[in-house]
């Protein structure tokens, strides 16, 4: 017989209820700022590095500084030297997702053996090449597809992605509107 003790999906969910727990008399420390820094390297290619963020009062830093290439590939006359910038929001929404699924099993003890989302964005570029002033820049519409393999009923993980959706935060962040700034310095 499994116990939740002998559940390991390598999630320290003691550690996220202890912080949730902290948090609610603390909401100041739950103030975050995600930060990266982009530079342009050539044509339509351009680099970006993340490293420090703010959280829980304090500058924080990572424990490795990540570097993302952006770039297009050659069916738009670029030297695909990286994934395109909207291929970014599919890797972010399918991390987010997977990483919910990994921790909410874990607190339920649900043994996961393997999670494997497909993600696909339906695009019409028209709008980005101003071909059409009708069709929208972004995504037309979003599908992500997940294969799990788990000691659960398919109801159990069903259950596991509908609130790792419901608690993502690249998930709200695409689905409902988000107050962007742009300014030049």
């Amino acid at each position: 017989m499994t116990t939740i003790d002998s559940i390991d999906n390598g999630v320290n969910v003691q550690a996220l209820l202890d912080a949730r727990e902290a948090l609610k008399g603390s909401p100041e420390a739950a103030q975050f700022t995600w930060r990266a820094t982009t530079r342009w390297e050539n044509g339509v290619h351009s680099t970006t590095t993340v490293k420090n963020f703010f959280g829980l009062g304090a500058e924080q830093t990572h424990k490795a500084e990540s570097v993302f290439a952006a770039d297009h590939p050659e069916v738009f006359a670029a030297e695909d030297n990286g994934i395109t910038p909207i291929e970014y929001l599919l890797v972010g929404l399918a991390s987010c997702l997977t990483g919910g699924i990994a921790s909410v099993a874990q607190n339920r003890g649900i043994q996961l053996r393997s999670v494997e989302a497909t993600v696909e964005g339906a695009h019409d570029i028209r709008g980005i090449l101003g071909a059409d002033s009708d069709v929208r820049n972004g995504y037309n519409g979003i599908k992500v597809t997940f294969n799990i393999d788990a000691d659960a009923s398919k109801e159990d993980i069903e259950a596991l992605v509908a609130q790792s959706q419901k608690r993502s935060a690249v998930f709200d962040a695409l689905t409902n509107p988000t107050d962007v700034t742009v300014e030049v310095a």
